[in-house]
């Protein structure tokens, strides 16, 4: 298992999905989104397994204007604008491989022990 936990250091539900591999054991990597943010790679895989850009956004980010901008791009624009501001994808994002989630879902996790 090769688990990746792309999230903020504030974000509670974050918290919550690195102590549930830490009590199992399950080495992880944590990308901090605020410092590092996501690979156009990374973000294309997580894309695929959730299945497209939308489904990654956090429709209560406080950043209002750039959610409604969204609307009006085109989905490589738009693509390009959310990495160059991941604080508008929800957290966490886990991703083991081709499988992702988004936000806490350990009866997902469980089955990828």
């Amino acid at each position: 298992m090769n688990i990746q936990i792309f999230g903020t250091k504030k974000c509670f539900d974050t918290k919550k999905a690195e102590r549930y591999f830490k009590e199992r054991g399950i080495k992880y990597q944590f990308i901090d989104m605020n410092e590092k943010g996501m690979s156009r790679g990374e973000f294309n895989s997580i894309k695929q397994a959730l299945g497209g850009t939308d489904n990654l956004l956090n429709e209560n980010s406080k950043d209002k204007e750039l959610l409604t901008l969204l609307n009006y791009l085109s989905d490589e624009d738009k693509e390009e604008k959310i990495l160059e501001n991941p604080q508008i994808i929800k957290t966490p994002v886990v991703r083991n491989g081709k499988n992702a989630t988004l936000g806490y879902c350990p009866d997902i996790w469980k089955n990828w022990e």
